[in-house]
């Protein structure tokens, strides 16, 4: 499976960007799907994730950041509203298959910065 990450860029805080990650090498509805967020000198963080039926957001962007999939463009969204400049980081979108139990696919990463 290969992910290729994109749509980061600068942008002011209270703005808005869109990340898309397109899948390659299996279907999207195959997959669980997530994005992830890594900050300088801070961990990893799951900012969202997408199944069949449920999605999941780490309380730092919950009612700021919809997680979407397009299953006929094999295709998953990161639509990011109300951007905060704690929201800086390098955002990667990973996949894992239903039974595995840890994201094995990991796209390039893609630079978001929010500037106060």
């Amino acid at each position: 499976v290969q992910l290729q990450a994109s749509g980061g860029g600068l942008v002011q805080a209270g703005g808005s960007l869109r990340l898309p990650c397109a899948a390659s090498g299996a279907t999207l509805s195959s997959l669980v799907m997530a994005w992830f967020r890594q900050a300088p000198g801070k961990e990893r963080e799951t900012v969202a994730s997408i199944t069949w039926s449920f999605t999941y957001y780490a309380d730092s962007v919950k009612g700021r950041f919809a997680i979407s999939r397009d299953n006929a463009k094999n295709t998953v969204y990161l639509q990011m509203n109300s951007l905060k400049p704690d929201d800086t980081a390098v955002y990667y979108c990973a996949a894992r298959i239903y039974s595995q139990s840890s994201y094995n696919y990991w796209g390039q990463g893609t630079q978001v910065t929010v500037s106060s």
